[in-house]
Protein backbone atom coordinates (compact mmCIF):
# COMPACT_ATOMS: atom_id res chain seq x y z
CA UNK A 1 0.00 0.00 0.00
CA UNK A 2 1.09 3.55 -0.42
CA UNK A 3 0.61 6.11 1.55
CA UNK A 4 1.08 9.38 -0.81
CA UNK A 5 -2.32 10.46 -0.39
CA UNK A 6 -2.50 10.06 3.03
CA UNK A 7 0.52 11.81 3.78
CA UNK A 8 -0.70 14.47 1.42
CA UNK A 9 -2.01 16.63 4.08
CA UNK A 10 1.89 16.90 5.84
CA UNK A 11 3.86 16.55 2.54
CA UNK A 12 1.82 19.67 1.58
CA UNK A 13 3.38 21.52 4.50
CA UNK A 14 7.03 21.41 3.67
CA UNK A 15 7.95 22.20 -0.01
CA UNK A 16 11.25 20.75 -0.80
CA UNK A 17 12.27 18.63 2.31
CA UNK A 18 11.62 15.16 2.03
CA UNK A 19 9.97 12.60 3.85
CA UNK A 20 9.95 8.48 3.50
CA UNK A 21 7.28 6.62 6.34
CA UNK A 22 7.17 2.86 6.74
CA UNK A 23 4.72 0.80 8.58
CA UNK A 24 4.23 -2.50 9.46
CA UNK A 25 1.32 -4.69 10.78
CA UNK A 26 2.90 -7.52 13.00
CA UNK A 27 -0.37 -9.81 13.15
CA UNK A 28 -1.05 -10.27 9.23
CA UNK A 29 3.21 -9.02 8.16
CA UNK A 30 1.60 -6.70 5.83
CA UNK A 31 3.38 -3.18 5.28
CA UNK A 32 2.67 0.35 3.24
CA UNK A 33 5.32 3.20 2.94
CA UNK A 34 5.68 6.58 1.30
CA UNK A 35 9.12 7.18 -0.63
CA UNK A 36 12.16 5.21 -0.90
CA UNK A 37 14.77 8.13 -0.26
CA UNK A 38 18.26 7.78 1.72
CA UNK A 39 18.48 9.78 5.26
CA UNK A 40 20.80 10.35 7.74
CA UNK A 41 19.51 8.42 10.62
CA UNK A 42 21.00 11.31 13.54
CA UNK A 43 20.27 9.17 16.48
CA UNK A 44 17.91 6.19 15.21
CA UNK A 45 21.23 4.34 14.92
CA UNK A 46 21.72 4.01 17.94
CA UNK A 47 18.85 1.10 18.56
CA UNK A 48 21.19 -0.51 15.66
CA UNK A 49 24.64 0.10 17.35
CA UNK A 50 22.83 -1.88 20.44
CA UNK A 51 22.09 -4.49 18.04
CA UNK A 52 25.55 -5.05 16.27
CA UNK A 53 27.30 -4.55 20.28
CA UNK A 54 24.55 -8.01 21.32
CA UNK A 55 25.20 -10.00 18.30
CA UNK A 56 29.24 -9.62 18.94
CA UNK A 57 28.83 -10.54 22.08
CA UNK A 58 26.74 -13.68 21.18
CA UNK A 59 29.07 -14.08 18.45
CA UNK A 60 32.30 -15.10 21.57
CA UNK A 61 29.36 -16.20 24.22
CA UNK A 62 29.27 -13.54 26.37
CA UNK A 63 27.47 -11.10 28.21
CA UNK A 64 27.55 -7.17 27.59
CA UNK A 65 30.35 -5.67 30.61
CA UNK A 66 29.10 -3.59 33.43
CA UNK A 67 30.38 -0.54 31.43
CA UNK A 68 28.84 -1.11 28.28
CA UNK A 69 25.20 -1.72 30.06
CA UNK A 70 25.98 2.00 31.07
CA UNK A 71 26.36 2.70 28.08
CA UNK A 72 23.89 1.34 26.57
CA UNK A 73 21.35 2.47 28.79
CA UNK A 74 22.60 6.12 28.34
CA UNK A 75 22.23 5.31 24.47
CA UNK A 76 19.14 4.71 24.39
CA UNK A 77 17.25 6.35 27.15
CA UNK A 78 18.82 9.64 27.28
CA UNK A 79 20.15 9.53 23.71
CA UNK A 80 23.84 10.38 25.11
CA UNK A 81 26.63 10.99 22.61
CA UNK A 82 29.57 10.83 24.54
CA UNK A 83 28.17 6.61 25.56
CA UNK A 84 27.45 6.12 21.80
CA UNK A 85 30.49 7.32 20.43
CA UNK A 86 32.35 4.89 22.86
CA UNK A 87 30.06 2.05 21.92
CA UNK A 88 30.22 2.94 18.25
CA UNK A 89 34.22 2.24 18.11
CA UNK A 90 33.50 -1.07 20.51
CA UNK A 91 31.85 -2.33 17.31
CA UNK A 92 34.28 -1.07 15.26
CA UNK A 93 32.62 1.77 13.52
CA UNK A 94 30.96 1.48 10.04
CA UNK A 95 32.28 -1.96 9.17
CA UNK A 96 31.04 -3.24 12.40
CA UNK A 97 27.88 -2.16 11.97
CA UNK A 98 27.38 -2.62 8.21
CA UNK A 99 28.67 -7.18 9.00
CA UNK A 100 25.65 -6.79 11.31
CA UNK A 101 22.96 -4.88 9.32
CA UNK A 102 23.96 -8.05 6.34
CA UNK A 103 22.82 -10.58 9.04
CA UNK A 104 19.89 -8.33 10.47
CA UNK A 105 18.52 -8.38 6.50
CA UNK A 106 19.24 -4.36 6.35
CA UNK A 107 20.22 -3.81 2.61
CA UNK A 108 19.72 0.14 2.60
CA UNK A 109 21.95 1.06 5.93
CA UNK A 110 25.13 1.97 4.96
CA UNK A 111 27.64 3.23 8.49
CA UNK A 112 28.91 6.36 8.35
CA UNK A 113 32.74 7.77 8.04
CA UNK A 114 34.89 7.35 10.65
CA UNK A 115 33.64 9.07 14.19
CA UNK A 116 30.63 10.43 12.21
CA UNK A 117 27.58 7.63 13.20
CA UNK A 118 24.79 9.95 12.74
CA UNK A 119 25.47 10.53 9.84
CA UNK A 120 24.96 6.87 8.65
CA UNK A 121 22.11 6.72 6.06
CA UNK A 122 19.23 4.56 5.77
CA UNK A 123 15.59 4.22 4.91
CA UNK A 124 12.10 3.80 6.29
CA UNK A 125 11.58 0.66 5.17
CA UNK A 126 14.96 -0.88 6.25
CA UNK A 127 13.99 1.07 9.91
CA UNK A 128 11.73 -1.23 9.93
CA UNK A 129 13.29 -4.17 8.92
CA UNK A 130 15.61 -3.26 12.41
CA UNK A 131 12.70 -3.20 14.65
CA UNK A 132 11.42 -6.23 12.95
CA UNK A 133 14.58 -8.15 14.28
CA UNK A 134 14.30 -6.49 17.71
CA UNK A 135 10.58 -6.93 18.31
CA UNK A 136 9.38 -9.84 15.93
CA UNK A 137 10.61 -13.51 17.13
CA UNK A 138 12.98 -14.31 14.38
CA UNK A 139 16.02 -12.50 14.22
CA UNK A 140 19.88 -13.31 14.27
CA UNK A 141 19.38 -11.64 18.30
CA UNK A 142 18.95 -13.87 20.63
CA UNK A 143 15.59 -13.68 22.82
CA UNK A 144 17.79 -12.25 25.89
CA UNK A 145 19.14 -9.61 23.53
CA UNK A 146 15.81 -8.39 21.74
CA UNK A 147 14.60 -7.88 25.75
CA UNK A 148 17.13 -6.21 26.68
CA UNK A 149 16.74 -3.79 23.47
CA UNK A 150 12.65 -3.59 24.14
CA UNK A 151 13.30 -2.48 28.02
CA UNK A 152 15.55 -0.05 26.66
CA UNK A 153 13.18 1.62 23.84
CA UNK A 154 10.26 1.36 26.46
CA UNK A 155 12.04 3.72 29.06
CA UNK A 156 13.06 6.78 27.28
CA UNK A 157 13.51 9.70 28.66
CA UNK A 158 10.33 11.61 28.90
CA UNK A 159 11.25 14.73 26.92
CA UNK A 160 12.53 12.28 24.31
CA UNK A 161 8.88 10.22 24.18
CA UNK A 162 7.70 11.71 21.17
CA UNK A 163 7.44 10.94 17.42
CA UNK A 164 5.29 7.39 16.37
CA UNK A 165 4.06 7.28 19.71
CA UNK A 166 1.65 10.02 18.75
CA UNK A 167 0.22 7.34 16.89
CA UNK A 168 -0.24 4.99 19.68
CA UNK A 169 -3.43 4.73 21.94
CA UNK A 170 -3.34 6.85 25.09
CA UNK A 171 -2.50 4.12 27.39
CA UNK A 172 -0.54 1.23 25.37
CA UNK A 173 2.63 0.53 25.53
CA UNK A 174 5.24 2.23 23.68
CA UNK A 175 8.86 1.45 22.76
CA UNK A 176 10.23 4.04 20.69
CA UNK A 177 14.27 6.06 19.65
CA UNK A 178 14.05 8.96 18.15
CA UNK A 179 17.11 11.39 16.41
CA UNK A 180 17.48 15.11 15.42
CA UNK A 181 20.68 16.59 14.02
CA UNK A 182 21.20 20.11 12.56
CA UNK A 183 23.10 19.94 9.46
CA UNK A 184 26.10 22.50 9.90
CA UNK A 185 26.27 23.67 6.15
CA UNK A 186 22.50 24.16 5.42
CA UNK A 187 21.88 24.62 9.42
CA UNK A 188 18.60 22.67 8.48
CA UNK A 189 17.41 20.00 11.01
CA UNK A 190 16.65 15.95 9.89
CA UNK A 191 14.15 14.56 12.17
CA UNK A 192 13.58 10.66 12.73
CA UNK A 193 11.31 8.55 14.88
CA UNK A 194 11.31 4.78 14.91
CA UNK A 195 9.42 2.36 17.37
CA UNK A 196 6.44 0.41 18.08
CA UNK A 197 3.35 1.13 18.94
CA UNK A 198 0.04 -0.34 19.60
CA UNK A 199 -3.72 1.42 18.63
CA UNK A 200 -7.01 -0.13 18.01
CA UNK A 201 -5.63 -3.67 19.30
CA UNK A 202 -3.55 -3.82 16.60
CA UNK A 203 0.37 -3.50 16.89
CA UNK A 204 2.92 -1.44 14.39
CA UNK A 205 6.15 -0.96 13.55
CA UNK A 206 7.11 2.60 12.44
CA UNK A 207 9.82 4.65 11.11
CA UNK A 208 9.45 8.50 9.84
CA UNK A 209 12.05 9.92 8.64
CA UNK A 210 12.18 13.97 7.80
CA UNK A 211 15.19 15.82 6.30
CA UNK A 212 15.37 19.77 5.68
CA UNK A 213 13.39 20.72 8.61
CA UNK A 214 13.55 24.65 9.51
CA UNK A 215 14.03 23.84 13.22
CA UNK A 216 13.34 20.63 15.50
CA UNK A 217 10.28 21.51 16.83
CA UNK A 218 9.04 22.20 13.46
CA UNK A 219 10.49 18.30 12.75
CA UNK A 220 8.69 16.78 15.74
CA UNK A 221 5.47 17.95 14.81
CA UNK A 222 5.48 16.88 11.17
CA UNK A 223 7.06 13.46 12.11
CA UNK A 224 3.83 12.97 14.53
CA UNK A 225 1.80 14.29 11.85
CA UNK A 226 3.12 12.13 9.41
CA UNK A 227 2.47 9.15 11.90
CA UNK A 228 -0.73 9.44 12.78
CA UNK A 229 -2.10 10.05 9.14
CA UNK A 230 -0.09 6.80 8.01
CA UNK A 231 -1.33 4.58 10.75
CA UNK A 232 -4.82 6.14 10.68
CA UNK A 233 -4.78 5.22 7.03
CA UNK A 234 -2.71 1.80 7.20
CA UNK A 235 -5.53 0.94 9.42
CA UNK A 236 -8.50 1.58 7.23
CA UNK A 237 -7.11 0.05 4.42
CA UNK A 238 -6.75 -3.15 7.06
CA UNK A 239 -10.34 -3.27 8.13
CA UNK A 240 -11.74 -2.35 4.75
CA UNK A 241 -12.95 0.99 6.75
CA UNK A 242 -11.42 3.43 4.31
Amino acid sequence: MSLETALAPVTDLFGDNEMSVAVQDTASGKWAAFGDDSFDTASIVKVDILATLLLQAQDVGRTLTAQERVYAAKMIENSDNDSTSALWTEIGSAEGLDAANRRLGLTETQGGDGTVWGVTQTTAQDQVRLLQNVFGDTSPLSSASRAYIRDLMSHVAVDQAWGVSAAADGDSPTALKNGWLQRSRTRTWDVNSIGRIEKDGRVYLLAVLLNGCSTEEVGIKLVEQAAVHAVTAFADSLTGSG
